[in-house]
């Protein structure tokens, strides 16, 4: 896909960070942007930001772990402006701490986020893309936390190695059927967002028990609020993203790292050896 003027784009997770740089991105490039997240507030406010310099958005409070919301996200976009063109599932959270302490609350939050929102926008929206019968692009948001695992970080980690697999299947299927859909997972290093404080989004039904937070879990979200602070901005990556859906690249890194971070890791693979934790910076 090359020509993104007067097409339409979905972006999840549009209330801050990637998100919100992925959607002013769009707009930028003459998209009209469906923004959606769980935050009212600051959806609205992606939505004026991208008001203010001329483009076109529109809020869509929307939780992608609700199957029937992201129903409803799909059902809206394809009624108002005829398809969707640009699809990017990029809404997440992180839950971390030691493994066996993690509860299933912890586990389904993350899952339900991370892993099943895009689910979810597979099922709701791909169908009716395939019908579209034109050149459209999938973005899927994971991370390097997808491709390299660490200590503390076990639920965030498992999400993200689902849905790179997830997308690589996805991908594979839609070659299968000679689609015209693009799809990129996109696996970003560090980068300057407010992901470390995710619990501000997470359900109630979903909240642990308890008054006091765990001391790994208070660890390892100080650990991710440090090393974000000093990450690369949100702007950059969507650059990146824009660049790599006109390549028709699969794999989206953010940082020149990858390639021997990656190289690192299958050395460790093909030797049997437990792969190494590199800086994921």
């Amino acid at each position: 896909m090359k020509d993104f003027a007067g097409k339409t784009a979905v972006v999840t997770g549009a209330g801050s960070g990637i998100g919100r740089a992925l959607a002013r991105r769009f707009a930028y490039e003459g998209m009209f942007v469906v923004a959606a997240d769980i935050e009212g507030p600051a959806l609205d406010e992606t939505v004026e930001l991208i008001e203010r310099v001329g483009g076109r958005a529109t809020a869509m409070v929307s939780d992608v772990a609700d199957v029937d919301a992201v129903q409803r996200l799909a059902d809206a976009t394809f009624a108002d402006h005829g398809g969707t063109h640009v699809l990017c599932n990029n809404a997440g959270v992180f839950s971390g701490g030691l493994l066996w302490q993690r509860t299933l609350r912890d586990w389904q939050w993350v899952m339900g986020v991370n892993l099943y929102g895009i689910v979810h926008a597979i099922q709701s929206f791909v169908p009716r893309m395939l019908e579209q019968d034109s050149e459209c692009h999938i973005v899927n948001t994971a991370s390097m936390g997808g491709l390299f695992t660490n200590a503390y970080s076990g639920p965030y980690y498992t999400s993200k190695f689902a849905a790179v697999g997830l997308t690589e299947c996805l991908a594979h299927d839609l070659r299968s059927v000679g689609s015209k859909i693009g799809v990129s997972v996109l696996v970003p290093s560090l980068i300057a967002t407010n992901i470390g404080r995710s619990d501000r989004n997470r359900p109630e039904q979903l909240m642990n028990p308890g008054l006091e937070e765990p001391p790994d879990v208070t660890f390892i979200k100080q650990a991710l609020t440090d090393s974000t602070a000093g990450g690369i901005l949100p702007d950059e990556v969507a650059a990146i993203v824009i660049d790599a859906i006109i390549a028709d690249d699969f794999y989206i890194p953010t940082k020149p790292s990858f390639t021997d971070q990656m190289q690192a890791r299958y050395e460790d693979l093909i030797t049997h050896k437990l792969p190494r934790s590199p800086d994921i910076d």
